[in-house]
């Protein structure tokens, strides 16, 4: 399957507010392709040489649905810098992700969110959990995980699981107050 910017379903397509289905356990060779296609475009696209050669936008995640296919699978690779300057890659791969818990305490991105499957931009903050607990098969580790994620983590798999219900990252925002004030908000 050929994943770049010219395949990737837009907003403009209702596909993308389908909603997606659990996949059986253990997982068919067709959902493990699938899985490792979607974490491979997250991989590549952050390659400046790759991303131009292929027609990739850069991500940091990216949803089986936004692709056409309704299956709750997502790739995830995040990195960030620590306090001590190292920085550590988050990297999942994961199938029937589900959120069990998360913070009163809510965060969101200064600089606003983005989406591959979204061209347009849409100004205004989306305000999510502060801090998430995620269960769901991974195929990298090959189990079943507990994600404890906070901060940008936190936000990438929020976005990425909303993909499961047909939501988009600028559903979250008010037209009328785009820049609300959110008292005591991790901001990122």
């Amino acid at each position: 399957m050929l994943i770049n910017n010219d395949t990737i379903i837009k907003d403009t397509d209702p596909i993308i507010r389908e909603k997606s289905l659990p996949v059986p356990l253990p997982l068919s060779e067709e959902d493990k392709m699938i899985l490792r296609e979607l974490y491979q475009y997250v991989e590549d696209s952050t390659d400046p040489e790759k991303a131009e050669a292929q027609n990739l936008r850069p991500a940091v995640g990216i949803s089986a649905i936004q692709v056409g296919i309704r299956k709750q699978l997502t790739a995830v690779i995040v990195k960030e810098r620590q306090d001590d300057d190292t920085v550590i890659a988050y990297r999942y791969m994961l199938a029937n992700p589900k959120i069990i818990s998360s913070s009163v305490q809510k965060a969101y991105l200064e600089s606003g969110e983005g989406c591959l499957s979204v061209e347009n931009e849409h100004e205004g903050y989306v305000v999510r959990s502060a801090r998430i607990t995620v269960k769901g098969y991974d195929l990298l580790t090959d189990q079943e995980i507990t994600i404890r994620a906070r901060g940008y983590l936190a936000i990438v798999l929020q976005h990425e699981l909303e993909h499961f219900k047909g939501t988009l990252f600028y559903d979250h925002i008010d037209p009328e107050n785009p820049f609300p004030e959110i008292p005591e908000a991790v901001v990122i």
